[in-house]
């Protein structure tokens, strides 16, 4: 059953340097590198070695507690380097291109013929699988468990945000196939969510409970969505899926092929340029950002500012993100900055600070926190950012001195550390809130998952 989500808590960020709808193609990445650490909770086992051949769509590892699920390389060439910290903990899987591409053979599958175990076994054999993840504990999903529900949020309100309906455009037939094989693994509905006024390739889909959503950000965070519509509760579980990933897994069924392409915008105000580019998983930030940046002092994020990982030109972009972020970096100081009127800065408070004056502002903010790492101060700002039903402050409080039961009673289940990434924002203590609850999450899921 379709329903109408308002989202009346949260905050918009409005940055500059949002990026304009004209896509190009980014300039060729020699190297692409894979992180285990992008895959939460798993223990990676090679199935390859240095100096091996490797076609797209090829596994390079498995998990350890699952063999069947595998993760492949998202180009054909040769497996150049393995890194390793320490105890030989795996760290990064690099991989030199082929200059012409050869794809693993799949097969091509019809959706609506297969069975749900048939499914799975497709996607796991694939690599497509990573792509699938759970709540509770927000961790790639159990191939054993039956979501109660599935849930695809279509809408980006996050800051700089990709426009989704803009990089889904014309990919339908992906995106029906991928829904359609998905609609088999759950006992439920599979809920898609899109902004109230979009015109989104989303909407027009079978086998879905389509809902339309509106409101400040975190309105397009799915474990906003998910609380709203079917909340988690003790023993069950809901799986969910970004838009992009249906794609792959949509070409996957349709042609046989594992094909790591991703459409991703380059935003920010350090972007002399903002716009997308097309590019594939794991390829190198500099094939991104080289000679498209102005000023040198400034911080790449692979993701949205809120929520997205610092990187050097050197890194890789993240397995399961869709845009890269340039701002300002944020090492100067401003004498007494903390006594004068501010006018150019974001803050949920009135006191000094003047952005609610200028709600259709957009600012060019800089890493700076503005304040060091202090106690927990009660001040009622994480309630105006947070509208999910739960105590905010008292969950990460519980996190903090890992009582089980409470973090139960407080309703850990429901929430993923983007879920905190806004009262990390507001937090007048700068603690790190996403930090705690993954830390809480990891504890939650060694203990009781």
């Amino acid at each position: 059953m379709s329903q109408d989500i308002r989202i009346k808590k949260g905050l918009d960020i409005k940055l500059k340097g949002e990026a304009e709808k004209v896509t190009e193609q980014a300039l060729a990445s020699n190297m692409y590198t894979i992180k285990p650490e992008d895959f939460h909770s798993i223990i990676p086992k090679l199935s390859i070695k240095i100096g091996a051949k490797v076609k797209a769509g090829e596994a390079v590892f498995y998990n350890k507690a699952n063999e069947n699920m595998k993760f492949p390389s998202p180009v054909s060439g040769e497996v150049v380097d393995i890194i390793r910290g320490e105890k030989r903990k795996i760290l990064a899987i690099k991989i030199s291109a082929d200059k012409d591409q050869q794809f693993v053979d799949f097969g091509k599958k019809d959706p609506k013929a297969m069975k749900a175990d048939e499914i799975k076994s497709h996607l796991l054999a694939a690599g497509c699988w990573p792509f699938i993840k759970q709540r509770p504990y927000d961790v790639i999903a159990k191939p054993s468990n039956t979501p109660k529900a599935i849930f695809i949020s279509g809408y980006a309100s996050a800051p700089l945000a990709a426009d989704y309906n803009y990089v889904l455009a014309g990919k339908e037939k992906e995106l029906q196939a991928a829904v359609t094989a998905l609609s088999k693994l759950t006992s439920g509905s599979v809920h898609v969510s899109v902004g109230k006024n979009d015109n989104s390739p989303l909407a027009g889909l079978d086998n879905i409970s389509l809902h339309k959503v509106s409101g400040p950000h975190p309105s397009g965070n799915v474990g906003t969505q998910i609380a709203k519509i079917d909340p988690v509760n003790k023993s069950e579980v809901v799986w969910t899926i970004n838009p992009q990933d249906l794609v792959i897994i949509g070409e996957l069924l349709l042609t046989g092929m594992f094909n790591a392409e991703r459409i991703i915008a380059l935003a920010g105000s350090s972007v002399a340029t903002p716009k997308y580019y097309t590019t594939k998983i794991g390829a190198t930030i500099a094939s991104l950002v080289d000679g498209k940046l102005q000023g040198d002092n400034n911080r790449i994020i692979s993701g949205n500012v809120l929520t997205g990982t610092a990187k050097s030109l050197k890194g890789s972009l993240g397995y399961y993100d869709n845009m890269v972020t340039v701002i300002p970096e944020g090492n100067d100081y401003e004498m007494f900055g903390w006594n004068l009127p501010v006018f150019n800065k974001i803050s949920t408070s009135r006191a000094l600070t003047f952005s609610w004056l200028f709600p259709n502002k957009k600012y060019d903010l800089n890493t700076n926190t503005n304040g060091e790492h202090r106690a927990f101060v009660v001040t009622g700002n994480y309630e105006e950012v947070f509208p999910l039903d739960i105590y905010p402050m008292q969950l990460l409080k519980a996190c903090k001195y890992k009582d089980l039961d409470e973090m139960e009673q407080l309703g850990m289940y429901e929430v993923a550390p983007e879920d905190f990434a806004l009262t990390e924002f507001v937090c007048v203590s700068k603690q790190p809130h996403q930090e705690i609850i993954r830390k809480g999450l990891d504890l939650m899921l060694k203990e009781i998952g």
